[in-house]
């Protein structure tokens, strides 16, 4: 064989090693649980991002919830000392701070010099639910304690991932790990459309049975936190605590005028609505918002 022969069949191999290198999976990334608090789980290929910057507010900041606030606090301050504490599922009124709310309490715990070790926090998205398995058998063993949360979470009429959920919180051979606690918001109480319930109860041979399946998932969160439409004080307690704390220097009767204005165009009040408001008026007042 000539070299030139040599030299095009290295050629030819070196190109199929490249295409089947290109077919292989990448290597699945480390996961340093040490190098940071809050964690994304990537349930493709199966490890946790490292969130460096959080995106979260002050839990002085969370008004008209003090009541839920105050339970979360302590559940998650138990769960941190290494005591017993509940699954909690944070439910009602959108944008009341529900996910804002467990962020913040999180970092409030953190900040406690109490702790020995860090407590983390881990997103799972809700399409990553039947993953949950697979995260929780590889936090089992960590020296951590884990908040697992999933914002917004709710199922649909076909399906079926809700069993995966039960399973893996409470009903599993195994069970949830000591070191492993799942916190969830959504705007159902019993995370499946109301419709689908009641369908299942007018189609079955025994309604009860078939309602108390879908409505059993709830019942794995020992605690369940309500969130409800704030009032008009409530709503301007919000306006004026973040502009107090962003330093927006504005005459108290405009604020209040402007912030009502705001909430009757968006047609609600919430503490999204006000911060909402807030960005607007940092903007035209040429201010930045603190981080």
């Amino acid at each position: 064989m000539t070299d030139t022969s040599i030299d095009a069949l290295n050629q030819k191999l070196d190109r199929l090693v490249e295409a089947v290198s290109r077919l292989a999976p990448p290597p699945v990334p480390e996961t340093d649980l040490g190098g940071a608090d809050c964690f994304v789980w990537q349930a493709d290929p199966g490890y946790l991002e490292p969130v460096r910057k959080v995106n979260r507010v002050d839990i002085g900041l969370i008004r008209g919830v003090d009541r839920v606030r105050d339970i979360l606090v302590d559940n998650t301050e138990r769960f941190a000392s290494g005591y017993a504490a509940n699954n909690v599922l944070l439910w009602g009124a959108r944008g009341m701070g529900k996910s804002s709310l467990v962020k913040a309490v999180h970092a409030a715990i953190n900040a406690s010099p109490k702790l020995d070790r860090p407590l983390k926090l881990i997103e799972i998205h809700r399409e990553d639910i039947d993953t949950l398995p697979k995260l929780m058998t590889l936090l089992k063993a960590a020296p951590y304690r884990f908040i697992l949360f999933c914002d917004d979470l709710s199922f649909d009429h076909d399906d079926t991932s809700y069993k995966s959920l039960k399973a893996a919180l409470e009903g599993g051979v195994e069970g949830r790990p000591a070191n492993v606690i799942f916190y969830a918001t959504s705007n159902r109480r019993h995370l499946l459309p109301r419709d689908m319930i009641d369908n299942e109860r007018s189609t079955a041979i025994n309604p009860s049975e078939a309602v108390e399946e879908k409505v059993s998932l709830s019942d794995r969160f020992g605690l369940w936190l309500g969130f409800h439409k704030c009032s008009q004080d409530e709503y301007l307690e919000m306006v004026n605590g973040y502009a107090s704390h962003h330093g927006l220097d504005i005459d108290p009767g405009q604020l209040r005028a402007e912030a009502l204005e705001w909430a009757t165009t968006r047609g609600s009040r919430s503490g999204r609505v006000a911060w909402q408001f807030t960005q607007d008026l940092a903007g035209r007042l040429g201010k930045p918002l603190k981080d």
